[in-house]
């Protein structure tokens, strides 16, 4: 059984505040440290320590890299001091001409590569790889070129692949498989980086937000708070934006960050266990996300297909309707209804496999009758069937496969079938 994790971003996200937020809740540092070293990446060191954050006790992760590896990721006078020094922009491509050593500069399969040579359980290698993919394709829609092309500059250093590695890690050492992240608290103003002055939120994690459906809240203070490397962690990892309405709190971690920003630079992460007593017969709190588009120019043949891949991909429901569009061109209205963590995967076969450039999401709040899919075997044969609650009586309903298999031996009407097996089913 897993367990929820439930992330509160007011002081925004980064890699080195969330893998501390973890080891607090009690990831082991040690077997932390095994999975780093197994990478065989030279230029950094591991620390973890205790600091004060706002006067609370907090654990800190520190990838500390070699001098000639360093990024300025934590210099705050380098990161903010462009207010009072427009004329020097940081490159890192400019590194060598100066006599510093010029980054290294790895792609996506350069990563994956470490990603997988790294001591650590499946799971955790997949968490990695995810969340650099979505990093890859933010960056590359960032400076217009295609996922494998795409060279990681600050975020592909060694301590954001340390950072990533680590989290994945702990999230899977603390045995997580749901993450509730309702916000991430963004700053305001610019920043440097290797390109040189950009807006907050970077474009990196402007990408990240709205390719995956994060909510980004402006906290009104200059600086940076969200990283990309942040970003793409509550991307990879988010199940859900919405806290039960009543829990317990299991364990709370407290993850301290390094840049000094006038709010206090920590994550919180909380272990919690939903307590929520549900409506007798009903699921109140059930969120589902409602994909809609207009299709007016794919063929028949096409839409069939999509349906199936729909439906293999966890579509709960698909289906169209004809409807007229603008000229007066008759058209599908293709609905898809599923899951909020499935909502990416879908929209992207629907764009792969339509002519649709555009697709209307929509969250909605189901009252659902509990129920349940059984099985027993009846007067004509074995018969799969689904129970459902409702004001505390059982109402059994005969399942369309196992009517069919029943009229193909028997030779007997749907109808016959379907009223017998009902009768049988409910003792009528």
């Amino acid at each position: 059984m897993g367990r929820t994790l439930y992330l509160e971003c007011n002081s925004g996200i980064s890699g080195d505040m969330f893998v501390a937020a973890l080891l607090d809740l009690g990831a082991s540092a040690e077997g932390l440290k095994k999975t780093i070293e197994s990478l065989n990446v030279e230029g950094f060191r591991v620390e973890i320590k205790r600091v004060k954050k706002a006067g609370l006790d907090c654990c800190d992760f520190d990838v500390v890299t070699d001098k000639e590896y360093e990024n300025h990721d934590h210099d705050m006078e380098y990161l903010h001091g462009h207010e009072h020094h427009h004329e020097h922009v940081h490159d890192d491509h400019h590194h060598d001409h100066d006599g510093h050593h010029q980054h290294e500069h790895r792609g996506l399969a350069d990563v994956l590569e470490i990603i997988e040579r790294a001591d650590a359980g499946e799971n955790a290698k997949k968490t990695a790889a995810k969340v650099f993919e979505i990093l890859a394709d933010a960056e590359a829609k960032a400076h217009g070129c295609s996922r494998e092309t795409v060279h990681f500059h600050e975020v592909g250093a060694i301590d954001s692949i340390a950072d990533i590695i680590s989290a994945a890690y702990c999230l899977d050492n603390l045995n997580i498989d749901k993450v509730i992240i309702p916000y991430l608290c963004e700053g305001e103003g610019t920043i440097r980086c290797a390109h040189g002055i950009l807006p907050v939120p970077v474009p990196a994690v402007a990408n990240i937000a709205a390719a995956n459906g994060l909510v980004l809240k402006k906290t009104g203070v200059r600086g940076e708070f969200v990283t990309p490397t942040g970003a793409s962690l509550a991307a990879a990892i988010k199940t859900s934006d919405k806290l039960p309405a009543s829990y317990k709190i299991i364990k709370t971690g407290y993850g301290a960050g390094k840049r000094e920003y006038e709010l206090p630079s920590f994550l919180r992460a909380t272990i919690i266990e939903e307590t929520g007593e549900k409506n007798e017969g009903t699921e109140p709190d059930d969120r589902i996300i409602k994909l809609e588009s207009n299709i007016d120019d794919s063929t028949g043949e096409a839409l069939g297909l999509l349906m199936n891949m729909l439906f293999e991909a966890g579509a709960r429901d698909a289906f169209y309707m004809p409807v007229f569009m603008k000229k007066n061109r008759p058209a599908w209205l293709l609905s898809v209804i599923c899951d909020e963590e499935k909502t990416g995967a879908l929209e992207k076969i629907i764009f792969e496999n339509t002519t649709t450039i555009g697709i209307r999401r929509t969250a909605m709040e189901r009252s659902v009758l509990a129920r349940e899919c059984l099985k027993t075997v009846t007067g004509l044969g074995e018969t799969e069937y689904k129970k459902v609650m409702i004001d505390g009586a059982a109402r059994n309903y005969p399942e369309y496969e196992s009517i069919i298999k029943i009229c193909e031996r028997s030779g007997r009407s749907y109808n016959d079938v379907y009223a017998r097996l009902y009768a049988e089913l409910n003792r009528i």
